[in-house]
């Protein structure tokens, strides 16, 4: 009666998961799996996809996670269970469209395995759905909206799990540190509307006010917004203890900026988010971003897994420069756990051609637990939420792009 019972869930689970897609039970060689398998031919490449913002203000945040793929990739000779790596990146922009455009492109590429990324939890948000409806699996590298883990998720987005924390942590550890380590009573925040920046500005404005803070603003901007003057006056107005706004560069550096215009904000702590790490910061603040602050994941070598200074090294030695973001290290260990799963789950026929089912591979990386990642811990829950979260803040030391240095401009400043 139980096994019964069990399998009835499964049928349930099964059925919304391929709900509205094409997706159906398969064999293929010596492989049969109940949403499709993949075939790749003696000699040919397997072929993973990523998306990220590689282009525009925001590109730093998704170059340094593809580069954290890379480099895992050529640590393994670009070889995946015998065959050699094919990886195709799609650019998202950061944004709802360009996830979706980017979605689209990725999950027609023939015998596409799986999908690594994005950095935007916008484009996640847009493209996961998509690649699922094929049943390729997703593996997000700094996409942090509650959302996309949440218990509540929709089906659609069961074939995606993700490397990096949850802003559920994130925002609580934010309103911790405004209230109990700034001493703040008062906090307003500011959002751009996407997943990312309303919903973990939502969470620290929720937690703050649970440790007993008042929220006295909440706002919205869009990205594009460039005079920042009206609404920073009228939250000068009610002056905040602190300002937080965990946004992404553009609109970010226009408030870094402008907020120094406003005698009311004088005495605010002005307080941005981890998208914010980036070189480009410097280059659109200049100057006013000399002291500014950003909440983000400790990424100290201390912070981080063991293998993490070797990585350090062997990004340096293969892109002339240190880490230009705060995510390499969830995308690096996302290729990984990606790599361990195919290698456990494809079988390879006499004739050399490499079949891999689709629900297997899904299934091995939701199993993820114990794995020692160069970003910490990665332990997978049935939702997709893989990666633990260590809080820091760090701060601007110079104005100049030509310092930035992860660890050094900006520099940790807590915990110290």
């Amino acid at each position: 009666m139980m096994k019964r019972l069990m399998l009835t869930a499964s049928a349930i689970a099964l059925a919304g998961w391929t709900a509205g897609s094409a997706l159906a039970a398969e064999t293929k060689g010596p492989v049969t799996d109940e949403i499709g398998v993949v075939e790749i031919p003696k000699g040919a490449p397997i072929t993973i996809g990523g998306y990220w913002v590689i282009s525009g203000a925001d590109t730093a945040l998704g170059v340094d996670s593809k580069r954290g793929a890379e480099i895992f990739f050529d640590q393994i000779g670009n070889k995946i269970a015998g065959h050699d790596i094919q990886f195709v990146v799609e650019d998202d922009g950061c944004n709802a469209e360009g996830g979706q455009t980017a979605g689209t492109k990725l999950s027609t590429v023939p015998n596409m395995v799986a999908v690594l990324g994005p950095a935007c939890s916008s484009a996640a948000t847009a493209g996961a759905p998509i690649l699922w409806k094929q049943g390729i699996v997703n593996i997000g590298t700094a996409t942090t909206a509650p959302s996309l883990t949440a218990p509540d998720r929709k089906p659609e987005f069961f074939g995606y799990l993700r490397t990096i924390y949850s802003d559920a942590d994130q925002g609580r550890n934010d309103a911790e540190y405004f209230f109990n380590e700034l001493k703040c009573k008062s906090l307003a925040t500011i959002h751009d509307g996407s997943p990312y920046a309303s919903q973990l500005a939502k969470v620290a404005a929720n937690r703050f006010k649970e440790l007993g803070g008042e929220v006295v603003a909440e706002e919205a901007i869009a990205p594009t917004d460039v005079d920042m003057r009206p609404v920073l006056t009228g939250i000068g107005a009610k002056k905040p203890c602190t300002l937080y706004f965990p946004i992404f560069v553009a609109a970010a550096a226009q408030i870094v900026r402008q907020s120094q215009e406003i005698a009311d904000l004088k005495d605010t702590n002005i307080i941005g988010g981890s998208s914010l790490m980036a070189p480009g910061l410097l280059e659109a603040a200049g100057d006013a971003a000399k002291g500014f602050r950003i909440t983000n994941v400790d990424i100290s070598v201390e912070a981080m897994g063991k293998k993490y200074p070797e990585f350090v090294e062997a990004y340096k030695a293969k892109f002339g420069e240190g880490p230009i973001n705060s995510f390499h290290a969830q995308a690096y260990d996302a290729a990984s756990i990606l790599q361990q799963a195919i290698e456990k789950v494809a079988k390879t026929d006499d004739a050399g051609n490499t079949f891999i089912g689709r629900k297997a591979l899904r299934d091995a990386l939701f199993a993820t637990t114990g794995y020692d990642g160069i970003s910490g811990p990665i332990n997978c829950n049935e939702h997709g939420q893989c990666g633990a979260f260590n809080f820091a803040v760090y701060q601007f030391t110079d104005g100049d792009p030509g310092t930035f240095e992860v660890g050094k401009n900006p520099t940790k400043i807590f915990p110290k």
